[in-house]
């Protein structure tokens, strides 16, 4: 059951991610340049795994830590998929509005039960099918609007590319972690060794970016190392040390546990910020969320709880017993 704290831990950093990227912003706005901080995400990552990864080295018998190219050269992938899914993410959201790109998000969590079977090859019993499609309906009823919002009538309204590319964002999210899980559970490396091999190429990755916007902007506001730490506040460093510390979480859930706890995790944070966003900023409560909390709530008890819990079955018919006496007859 260690994972569970885990997880239920994930929830309450992913659920406070959104509340103090909110916090971070002033008049409407953020006075530093947001692409800094998933690099300084990465760095933090990082520079916790190194310094694991040296506790664990000093202790004995060494961890299992596999340098061979063929195995190293695997780690990238999961940077160029999320590299991919983010230019896929911008694309859709010219085709889309934001509520529809939100319902349509939520086809990652079918789609990673999918690749979780292809790919895994791991079996879901036929109630976890239905907890996974009800949680993708319980996270959906949340979002929907009410009919009366004038955003209602452009609900599922766009042309077909902006659904097309809506599906490819939901399959490249669910590829990048079930690979990334792949990666985690190939051998028995130190998870530490694991996590600097991944971090490193995720660092290498946001700093490229960054350089291409500076190449982009025509370096305007000079190159990104004198812009990095511009503007930062206390509230920021919160940011960046909440979203450092929630992908260590998820990396510890994809070694010892699986992609679909992840998933339970984030859609439960999501309806977790909805709740304290009423009482941190106003928002207005709907039917719509209570509906998708308890539907929601209905899928985490069906997918986790054992099957006697959810169908009762037949009381094993004891055989009766035999009065009968044996005469011999000669």
């Amino acid at each position: 059951m260690q994972w569970f704290y885990v997880a239920s831990l994930l929830t309450i950093l992913t659920s406070s991610q959104g509340i103090l990227t909110t916090l971070s912003q002033t008049n409407g706005g953020y006075e530093y340049d947001y692409a800094t901080v998933p690099f300084l995400a990465e760095v933090f990552k990082l520079i916790v795994s190194s310094f694991l990864l040296w506790r664990e080295l000093q202790t004995s018998p060494l961890p299992r830590m596999t340098t061979e190219w063929k195995s190293v050269r695997l780690f990238p992938i999961p940077s160029i998929i999320y590299l991919i899914h983010n230019n896929v993410q911008f694309a859709t959201l010219t085709y889309v509005d934001t509520s529809t790109y939100q319902i349509m998000g939520n086809l990652k969590i079918v789609t990673t039960g999918i690749l979780f079977r292809l790919f895994l090859k791991r079996k879901l019993s036929n109630l976890q099918w239905m907890a996974i499609v009800l949680l993708a309906v319980g996270t959906t009823t949340s979002q929907v609007k009410g009919c009366g919002e004038a955003s209602c009538h452009f609900l599922f309204s766009a042309p077909i590319q902006g659904y097309m590319l809506g599906i490819l964002s939901a399959c490249l999210s669910a590829l990048a972690g079930v690979y990334t899980e792949f990666l985690m559970k190939k051998n028995n490396d130190s998870l530490y060794w694991q996590n600097v091999q991944l971090y490193t190429f995720g660092a290498i990755f946001n700093m490229a970016r960054l350089l291409l916007d500076d190449f982009k902007g025509g370096f305007e506001e000079g190159p990104w190392w004198q812009r990095l730490l511009k503007g930062y506040s206390i509230t920021t460093w919160m940011v960046v040390l909440n979203l450092g510390s929630t992908g260590l979480l998820v990396s510890w859930l994809m070694k010892y546990s699986d992609n679909i706890v992840k998933v339970y995790s984030t859609s439960m944070a999501m309806l977790l910020t909805m709740v304290l966003s009423v009482f941190l900023f106003n928002f207005r409560p709907t039917l719509q969320l209570f509906l998708g909390i308890i539907i929601c709530m209905m899928s985490l008890h069906m997918y986790f709880a054992a099957p006697n819990m959810l169908v009762e079955l037949p009381l094993a018919v004891k055989a009766a017993p035999d009065d009968r006496i044996e005469v011999s007859v000669d």
